[in-house]
């Protein structure tokens, strides 16, 4: 099943009539005022089926946003948005291969990585947190939150304790963050709550055994708890995963009363409801979702919920993920907007649901809402055309690698996203196909473009067929080039050993080829910054720079129109936004007020097929 299928089309039943006598009493006699962190020590418990604070039951009103996807200038007013809705609760991932780039090279300081400034944000404005902090997390991030370069080794199994390799590498993540966040515990006079072990396990694995190695490992590191699980109910049932004593979160379903029978004494809530829903590439048009109805009984039974999520964000980078069959088939990467039909939209603005779910919320909280902040300024700029600055193939990294199988990127290079050149000289022409492209490749013969291949099935695409390759003229040996780009390591189900470049057989007329050439392009900001630009003798053909300068003599965010490129890239002062690709439904990538500058701005530009200038426009909206 894809993504949190069993959790979109699940029959949301009504919620149980039986709410425990202390939630009914506290729904009708609320405090004048709420409990807000307040930097003294706090005892956050789970018993006797609630959620009790300071021996007090507390109703959890939550809303899930991710630093990781939210310019951190922004992090402050995101807050304030989900405060002024009515929620005192703010849900967070974190995202592991987003803090360890390579084994033991951490950055939890800088910019987006900055969790615990974040966390420390939500204190000071009275929020408490609810932290999910992995190692797997899901939410549509590239694998999941997992580091890519565990699939250096093709043996490693993830998720699982019986891998000394995998249990390593999550022991040295949370060796790192653990001192950062055991002092943010409600318990130590910090905002957080509650910490999730793990995510959706059920929907993996059934070893709950790991489960409870993973709560160990946290608490030796100082992270006492309490703690909760959350999955589909019936998964839960299936496997028997729950871990005794955690809050049940229940990822879509309101079948409580069913629930409660797993959970004992620990408590039950919504720990996943959703307002909106994930967007794929070639999806028809954008996910939403209609969360009103479930919000308000939860609220009207004093029911305790996450809403996943309040305030998306983006997947700036190579950070989206993709979702595919547990045979690899069926493979649907994410667009880079992470915008989920959320009730606070990717920049910030409230929506019609955010004042649909306030004015719910404001009916049952026992204090006046703030008022909501106003959205950050817009900036505009007149359509300015891209023009060729550099081709791919005059910057080919050497020397090349020499391989007798076009093997994956991780393997071959370390390569964790980016690109991949494979080269072969051919005698003769032929039928070719490629077993195992991931994601998408562009095919040349002697630097001729003969036709794309994609991993990706969706109207308009022709996905995985062959491509007739001519046979060498004069009967001299043809270059035979395969330029192929990926998507996201997929991020949820079995296929999480989702390896990138060609993982199979490429054959010619039924005939495996052998010894190749393969040229790494990681499209790091290391090569991407050192491109000369084009001369009088460069190449032209598809797999092209582009370079456009637009003046602005103010900032604000702005959404860049891409609609009339076909698939590829797109840097802002050399910072990445993230893909691109004509099948929609996104055209507009957003950019961030604090990207862009006084004066002067570079937007660099690859398309893997576009080899003349072409328009960029602007415009204030993701759509419309």
């Amino acid at each position: 099943m894809q993504r949190r299928d069993f959790l979109r089309f699940a029959v949301l039943t009504p919620i149980a009539a039986s709410i425990p006598a202390v939630y009914a009493a506290t729904s009708q006699q609320t405090p004048v005022t709420e409990p807000i962190p307040d930097g003294k020590h706090h005892r956050f418990e789970l018993s006797h089926q609630h959620f009790l604070l300071d021996g007090t039951p507390f109703q959890i009103r939550s809303g899930e946003m991710h630093p990781a996807r939210i310019p951190h200038e922004y992090w402050l007013h995101r807050i304030r948005m989900a405060k002024a809705m009515g929620l005192n609760t703010i849900a967070i991932y974190l995202m592991w291969n987003f803090l360890e780039s390579e084994p033991g090279i951490f950055d939890l300081t800088t910019g987006r990585r900055d969790f615990a400034r974040f966390i420390q944000l939500c204190q000071q404005e009275g929020m408490w947190v609810y932290l999910r902090p992995g190692p797997y997390v899901c939410g549509e991030w590239d694998m999941g939150g997992l580091p890519p370069y565990l699939l250096r080794d093709p043996t490693i199994r993830v998720r699982t304790k019986d891998d000394k390799r995998y249990m390593d590498a999550v022991a040295r993540y949370m060796d790192a963050v653990a001192p950062r966040l055991a002092p943010l515990m409600v318990s130590r006079g910090g905002p957080i709550l509650m910490v999730q072990i793990e995510n959706e396990y059920a929907s993996f694995g059934h070893d709950l055994d790991y489960l409870l190695r993973l709560r160990a490992m946290w608490q030796q590191r100082g992270i006492e708890g309490p703690f909760s699980i959350a999955d589909g109910l019936a998964e839960i049932q299936k496997t028997h995963t729950y871990v005794p004593g955690a809050a049940l979160g229940l990822d879509g379903d309101t079948d409580f009363a069913a629930a409660q029978l797993i959970a004992g004494e620990a408590p039950v809530w919504q720990g996943e409801g959703y307002p909106g829903w994930i967007t794929h590439w070639g999806d028809l048009d954008f996910a939403r979702g209609n969360f009103t109805g479930t919000l308000r009984k939860l609220l009207a039974e004093g029911r305790s919920f996450n809403m996943y999520v309040v305030h998306g964000g983006t997947n700036f980078g190579f950070t989206a993920g993709g979702n595919a069959h547990n045979d690899y088939s069926g493979f649907e990467p994410v667009i880079t907007s992470y915008d989920y039909g959320a009730p606070i939209n990717e920049r910030g603005e409230a929506t019609a649901d955010y004042h649909a779910f306030r004015k719910l919320m404001a009916a049952h909280v026992p204090h006046a809402l703030p008022a909501p902040p106003a959205a950050p300024p817009t900036v505009h700029f007149d359509e300015v055309y891209a023009k060729p600055f550099a081709c791919i193939w005059d910057n080919l990294p050497m020397p090349a690698r020499q391989v007798e199988k076009p093997n994956p990127n991780e393997m071959l290079f370390a390569q964790d996203h980016g690109m991949v050149i494979y080269r072969k000289t051919l005698s003769t022409g032929g039928m070719l196909h490629i077993e195992g492209l991931r994601d998408y490749g562009t095919v040349f013969s002697e630097g001729k473009y003969l036709d794309y291949l994609s991993r990706v099935e969706k109207p308009g695409l022709h996905a995985m067929q062959h491509v007739d390759v001519p046979p060498p003229a004069n009967g001299a040996g043809a270059i035979l080039d395969i330029l192929v780009d990926s998507f996201g390591h997929v991020n949820f189900g079995q296929a999480m050993y989702d390896f990138k470049g060609i993982v199979g057989a490429v054959t010619l007329d039924g005939e495996e080829l052998k010894d190749w050439q393969a040229f790494p392009f990681p499209l790091d900001e290391a090569y991407v910054t050192g491109l000369p630009p084009m001369t009088a003798t460069s190449s032209i053909r598809p797999g092209m720079f582009f370079k456009a300068i637009i003046e602005l003599d103010k900032l604000g965010d702005c959404y860049i129109d891409m609609s009339a490129w076909d698939k590829g890239y797109l840097w802002v002062n050399g910072q990445l936004l993230g893909r691109y690709w004509r099948i929609g439904p996104q055209q507009r990538l957003y950019c961030p007020a604090s990207w862009l500058a006084h004066g002067r701005n570079e937007l660099l530009v690859f398309d893997m097929h576009r080899v003349s200038a072409t328009p960029i426009s602007c415009s204030d909206r993701l759509q419309g």
